[in-house]
């Protein structure tokens, strides 16, 4: 099943909304429950009834239906109770920890890396990238994403797995130029890491087909920078699988419903797979050349991610954001 939030002016959680597999057409499902992330608070119950529907619009015989359009959607979830970003891929913790002269941590690939991020607000998908000072060094971050129902707390890996109920696509937006002075204050990231950006649509695992397995979604996210290619790094070369990362995050609390693990940065070894973030180029330049060539974001510039199904249709939907600085 695929689902989305249409924007609302008097519902800060959008309207939920069942969407075809196509991503042409959709039915106002709030009349079964107000929001995505109240639906996934009472999923046993509802699955059924949401299915109906999406077998329906699939047919071409669904009820009240109208076509969709992207534009018209927040993010899949506008908001939640946790959004705990991992770093589940190895070789971009060691360029960034690289670009930061800082050392890999010893249990880099035994424990998850993991922030907590904001989660109050998502930017819609198509919402500009607010931009308050150049110095800050905005970049983006492609990643995929899962949603969760209750986690209990001390949760194994394998049994975590279960509790994925569905996929998104993530902009992580970071401000790289205020990174460094947070971590070493020894408190973590808080200004450096603002508003981020979900897909139009969240996926249950079957829309994956065989591309998910093993706890990861084994296909290219396609990243467009200023209208040109940048990146198609596998997601299925995630070190920790999500269901490490969920464990871990697990670990010492339960996690609510309609709880968000990103799965970090999408990053291959191969460069030819180019990259998902500005922060990776900069430092793959470093190595090469001595010095990086690849500015941060700047007023104007664009970023679109997206996935493409083993049949070559769009999963999600996309993110489309531009950076807006004080002049746009």
């Amino acid at each position: 099943m695929k689902f989305g939030s249409l924007k609302s002016k008097d519902r800060p959680d959008g309207t939920l909304c069942v969407v075809s597999r196509d991503l042409k057409t959709a039915v106002d499902a709030s009349h079964l429950c107000p929001s995505l992330r109240e639906a996934i608070e009472k999923w046993n119950e509802l699955e059924p009834e949401l299915a109906n529907i999406y077998a329906a619009l699939n047919q071409g015989n669904a009820v009240n239906s109208f076509a969709v359009n992207e534009s018209d959607f927040h993010s899949a979830m506008p908001r939640t109770w946790l959004f705990a970003d991992g770093s589940a891929f190895i070789y971009h913790v060691k360029l960034v920890r690289m670009a930061r002269k800082a050392p890999l941590p010893e249990t880099l690939t035994t424990v998850p890396l993991m922030y907590q991020g904001e989660c109050g607000k998502f930017l819609a998908p198509t919402e500009n990238i607010p931009q308050v000072d150049f110095a800050h060094g905005t970049d983006f971050e492609g990643e995929v994403g899962v949603i969760t129902d209750f986690v209990p707390m001390g949760i194994s890996a394998e049994e975590a797995l279960k509790h994925i109920k569905l996929f998104v696509l993530i902009n992580d937006v970071s401000l790289r130029g205020l990174i460094p002075e947070e971590l070493a204050s020894g408190f973590g990231f808080f200004q450096s890491k603002p508003a981020s950006a979900l897909s139009p649509f969240a996926v249950t695992a079957d829309e994956l087909g065989g591309s998910y397995k093993e706890g990861r979604v084994h296909l290219p996210l396609l990243v467009d920078y200023n209208g040109q290619f940048f990146g198609k790094a596998n997601a299925g070369a995630m070190h920790f699988h999500f269901g490490q990362l969920i464990a871990h995050a697990a670990k010492t609390r339960n996690l609510a419903a309609g709880s968000i693990i990103g799965s970090g940065t999408v990053s291959n070894e191969d460069h030819k797979m180019g990259s998902s973030c500005l922060a990776e180029v900069r430092m793959i330049e470093t190595i090469e050349t001595g010095m990086p060539k690849t500015p941060f974001m700047k007023s104007g510039d664009t970023i679109e991610i997206k996935m493409l199904g083993e049949n070559g249709q769009n999963i999600f939907g996309t993110i489309n954001q531009k950076v807006a600085g004080k002049n746009l």
